[in-house]
Formats: structure tokens, sequence, C-alpha cells
């Protein structure tokens, strides 16, 4: 069969990797976008402006990147930004950018809507749903405005669109509001890049946790389990990995149940400083409140460290094995009885760390790649025939 012509891919995400805020999602966009460029397709992602950011921007990985608007306002942008027929880079790449062969919509709780603008093809990924995300970060109308958005309109505004998504869960929660199994494509994460040698593990009882400072995430829950967990376990630490707005809240938190000593808040970490202390920490805690996939899970197996997550979380249930390469837990309760058991059952901990390196290294960016530049092929040439 011949090769695929290549297009031009326009990815619309609300944030990207440079953001202080972006997670991973964004990793996911822009490593998956990379691997359409070896695949010989040319792609641009638009994603909100922050920062010092420069408006236009062409990574190493020669994905095109184009800032425009902010958190709110990027959406509207987005179609302004099509519909003007500016996605293009400017002096960067004067006149080799038009309007996009096909858009890669990322929703993130509010999606772009692309199909009611765009006269291409979309594909729409999403990581998970949001349905009880949305009261935790709004509590009054916006959260319920947000819901009826994506839950609803979303549908019904993607109808005729393929989507791709990182997880059984995710897929089977899509099912639910109302969109066709058989248009839902999963293609997981890789395994992140390896930054830096192993350390050497703590030779105490040490949690980490890694990620956004946010209250969805539920970072609160390491810290109770901290404190569950101190009289028994006098040497015990927990890192805290990340930045985020709810930061001070946890610091408070964590000064009233007297566990502040115990406590470190690492703030911003780079690449190498976080495999540091993920090769560091005995376990992993990701007490998310819902994760699409749950990518720290699988950058800590890459150091042979086992992860605890609670099962309602979403895709978690398809990044750890439960018992074989982390567990999962079913209730605040079950989460620190779970987290004892590994500090205090080192054979079980070293077993479920040595499994959790295998599982990692079956994912690869590449192959999830190819799964994507064959799902792209055949949205935009539906009648090619295979050999």
């Amino acid at each position: 069969m011949p090769a695929a012509p290549a297009r031009h891919i326009l990815f619309l995400n609300w944030r990207d990797t440079h953001n202080p805020e972006g997670g991973g999602s964004e990793v996911y966009t822009e490593r998956i976008a990379a691997e359409l460029v070896t695949h010989g397709h040319r792609v641009t992602l638009l994603c909100a402006a922050h920062g010092d950011a420069p408006a236009e921007q062409v990574l190493p990985n020669a994905v095109h990147v184009l800032r425009r608007g902010g958190r709110h306002t990027v959406y509207l942008r987005a179609a302004l930004t099509y519909l003007a027929g500016g996605c293009r880079l400017g002096r960067l790449a004067a006149g080799v950018r038009g309007r996009p062969d096909l858009i890669v919509d990322v929703c993130n709780g509010v999606p772009f809507l692309s199909p009611l603008y765009a006269r291409c093809p979309t594909v729409v990924v999403v990581h998970h749903v949001h349905r009880e995300q949305w009261p935790v970060v709004f509590g009054d109308w916006r959260g319920r405005f947000g819901w009826w958005l994506e839950s609803r309109v979303a549908p019904r505004v993607y109808r005729r669109c393929r989507y791709v998504t990182v997880s059984t869960a995710t897929r089977d929660e899509l099912v639910r509001l109302g969109v066709a199994a058989a248009r839902i494509s999963i293609i997981q994460n890789g395994l992140p890049g390896v930054t830096g040698v192993p350390v050497r593990r703590a030779a105490y009882p040490c949690l980490v946790v890694l990620g956004r400072l946010v209250p969805h995430k539920r970072v609160e829950y390491a810290l109770d389990a901290l404190a569950a967990l101190a009289a028994e376990l006098p040497d015990l630490r927990l890192i805290v990995a990340g930045r985020g707005w709810w930061e001070p809240r946890l610091r408070e938190y964590a000064a009233r149940l007297g566990v502040a000593g115990r406590t470190e808040f690492a703030g911003y970490v780079t690449e190498r400083r976080k495999h540091e202390l993920l090769s560091h920490g005995w376990v992993a805690l990701v007490p998310s409140l819902k994760e699409g996939w749950g990518l720290t899970i699988m950058e800590a197996a890459a150091r042979e460290t086992p992860a605890i997550a609670f099962r309602g979380a979403g895709g978690v249930c398809d990044a750890i094995r439960h018992g074989d390469t982390g567990l999962l837990a079913d209730d605040p309760g079950d989460f620190v009885a779970k987290i004892r058991w590994l500090l205090t059952d080192d054979r079980a901990r070293r077993r479920m760390g040595r499994a959790a390196r295998r599982y990692a290294e079956s994912f690869t960016w590449p192959a999830a790649g190819n799964q994507l530049a064959t799902l792209v092929d055949g949205v935009l040439t539906p009648d090619r025939k295979a050999p």
C-alpha cells in the first residue's frame, strides 16, 4: 500500500507543556504530535498564551506552536485563527501553512467545538470525563454549565467525529454519554523518557506525590495517610512535588495534622529531579479524583516504584494492574491500609516495582504514533484499500 500523503494537522489544546499549569494531557498532545511529524505530516499546536512564552515557536520536535488568547479565551481565538486562515507561523514558516487538513480537538472538560466552524474533519481526544471534577473546581452555576457543555453539547457537536481516548474507563464513560463505541479508539500513553541515572532508594520509608497542586488531585489524602501512619512508622516522610494555587491550603492542612515537619513541598522540579525523587521514594501516591491514564504512575514505574491510586479514579485502572504493578484502593481507609502494606512488606513492594517497570516498558510513543497516524489516514482517505 503506498504511503499516506503528508497533511497539515492542527492540534487544539488549552495548554502546552511550557505552561505552568501543564500536565499529562499536554505531554500526551506534544509527544503524539511529534510522532505524526515522523510520519511526514506537518503539525501545528494552538494553545493559550502564558507568561513570557513566545506567541509563535517551533519546538525541537518540529511541532509548530501558536499561542493565542488566555485560559478562557483560547477557545474563541482558535475559531478566529482558523477562520482567518491563520494556522501558519508568520516569519517562522511564512507561506508554508494554511488551513489544516484535519483538526485534533483535545477536550479537557471545555471543548473547542471545532466542527461548528471548521471545514475539515475533526478527531476528538478525551483523556477523561469531568463529571466529578466540575463541582469540586466550581461549586456554583459554572460547574453545572461546564458539565452541561461537556456531557450534552459536546457529544452532539462531535456526533460525526472519531474519538481517541487513553483508557478503557474513559471509553466506557463516553459510551454512557451517547458516543458510539465504534467511533472510539484507545491510544494509550507511551513510557515517558527516563532522565538521569537512578539514585539510591531512601533508607527510610518515603512517599511521593507528583502533580499539579489543585483540589481535585486530593493531596490531602496523602497527608491524611502520613498522619495515620506516623506513630507506626516514626521515620515516614512525604515529598509533594509540583506547584499550583492550592499549595497554601495544603501547607495549612499539613500543619493542622501535625505532619508539616514530615512533609517536603518540593515545588516545581526538573525532569532530572523528578526521576531522582521517584527513585528515592518507596511508593508513589496518586490520590486524584479522576485521571485519564495516570502519567505519573508510569514515570514511577520506570524507576521500579509501585503506585497506589483509587479504583474509582478512571484510567488509573489501566495504568495499574492491581496486585501486580501497584494497588487500587476502594476508599480513604483502604488507601491508608494499602500504603501501610507496601511500606511494611519489602518483598511485595520490590516485586511490584519490578513488574511495574516491565509493564511500563510495553508502552511506547512510536506505537501510539503509529496508531494515530493510521486513524488519521483512515479519516482523511477512507477509500484507501489495504493490499
